[in-house]
């Protein structure tokens, strides 16, 4: 008899944990709707590598500042260079994922299809890694962030710890590294270069920018104005030329 019930009893112990599981994540997720992080598992994933491999000269730069002390130029050049729809969906962009698979099945060069909830979600708790069980819970903490969060924290969240340079995380570090200004004082040009860099900040550089980043910088400024300006962030209805890259 104890042999049977011995599966019944497994099944309730993992329903309970997955229960368990399910209800910290959200009360983390909810907590942090309100408080800052002060770090993210992105940056203690890097704190780590360094120490691992013995690397002295990293030093991780990161410094929270409430999106009411930002320059609005900032975040509408990250959603302009990043995810145009942001305003609009709920934390994915199927045309974008579709594009990406049929590049890939016509053997195009891969392009990414991660939104900017994504991104943070990623950042904020997972590592960096292209598993499908890191995808997946990517996709689970999108879901909870899309459903907890307004856009506004989202994106709040996102350029505070996005990594706009090699060891910098977040707008107010990289403002006080390339140009020694608070970030409330950016305007378009920087706040372009520093959207610029977001595809790969340890190969592209704010302060040295390649021919690329300047030519991608100035793309993002012409979005910016096409976009209608930082109201952008605001619109209730997305304009018909909306793109994310």
């Amino acid at each position: 008899m104890t042999s049977r019930r011995l599966p019944a009893r497994l099944f309730r112990l993992l329903v309970l944990l997955l229960a368990s599981w399910l209800a910290l994540t959200w009360l983390v997720v909810l907590v942090l709707r309100f408080v800052p992080p002060w770090t993210s598992a992105v940056m203690m994933e890097r704190q780590v590598s360094a120490l691992t491999t013995g690397d002295r000269h990293f030093r991780l730069q990161h410094r929270w500042v409430p999106r009411e002390q930002v320059s609005p130029y900032v975040p509408l050049a990250m959603v302009a260079a990043e995810d145009q729809k942001f305003p609009f969906h709920h934390g994915f962009d199927f045309d974008s994922i579709q594009d990406a698979v049929d590049a890939a099945d016509e053997g195009r060069r891969l392009r990414g299809a991660s939104t900017i909830s994504q991104q943070t979600a990623k950042n904020l708790f997972l590592w960096n890694g292209r598993s499908f069980v890191r995808k997946g819970l990517e996709a689970y903490f999108t879901v909870l962030l899309e459903l907890t969060w307004p856009k506004q924290r989202i994106l709040e969240v996102y350029m505070n710890i996005a990594e706009l340079g090699d060891g910098i995380y977040g707008v107010g570090a990289a403002s006080d590294a390339f140009f020694r200004v608070p970030p409330s004082r950016l305007g378009p040009q920087q706040a372009a270069l520093l959207a610029a860099v977001l595809p790969n900040p340890r190969r592209f550089r704010v302060d040295h920018p390649s021919a690329y980043v300047l030519a991608r910088a100035n793309w993002i400024e012409r979005q910016m104005a096409q976009l209608g300006g930082p109201a952008y962030l605001q619109s209730t209805r997305p304009p018909r030329d909306a793109r994310r890259r």
